[in-house]
Formats: C-alpha cells, structure tokens, sequence
C-alpha cells in the first residue's frame, strides 16, 4: 500500500469542503492508495511532473506518484473549472 502525503494546496482546499465533499474526495484518496492508478484516472500532459488527476464529481484530484518512495503525493484539489489553471 502507498503512503498518502498533501501538499499544502490540497490540505488547504479540503478544510474548506464541507463534510460530505470532504468525506467522498477522502474515500477516492483512500482507494489510491490500494490502486494508484485506477482505471479512471488520466495521466495531465504538458507539466514537467508526471502528474495523473481522478474525478470526484465536480471536482479534481492532481497527484504524482512516488515508486521508489511507495507514496503518493496530492498535489491539488479543486473544482474542474481551476484546477488546471497552473498547468
């Protein structure tokens, strides 16, 4: 199983949630680490990480993965309409 680590966007994007958004992002996070790369994840092209995002809802997931390491790495969460907006 992989170790899950928040950068500090995501950490701070998900205190704002409220209770039921924060509890089903949570579940999708929790399934990463058993399967890194679930079937319905995408890898983002065009960014100097290999970074891949999930979907939950409206909302989305940007995380790398760190094999030698066993972790991934959330990178940011948000809405679909910003979350690529650093990329």
């Amino acid at each position: 199983m992989f170790e899950i680590l928040f950068e500090k966007a995501a950490f701070k994007f998900l205190s704002k949630l409220d209770t039921s958004n924060r509890q089903r992002i949570f579940e999708a996070i929790e399934k990463l680490s058993e399967d890194p790369i679930p079937h319905d994840a995408k890898k983002i092209y065009g960014t100097r990480e290999k970074l891949f995002r999930i979907r939950v809802g409206n909302f989305r997931i940007l995380y790398r993965i760190e094999y030698e390491e066993i972790i991934i790495i959330i990178v940011n969460i948000d809405s679909r309409k910003r979350i690529y907006r650093e990329f």
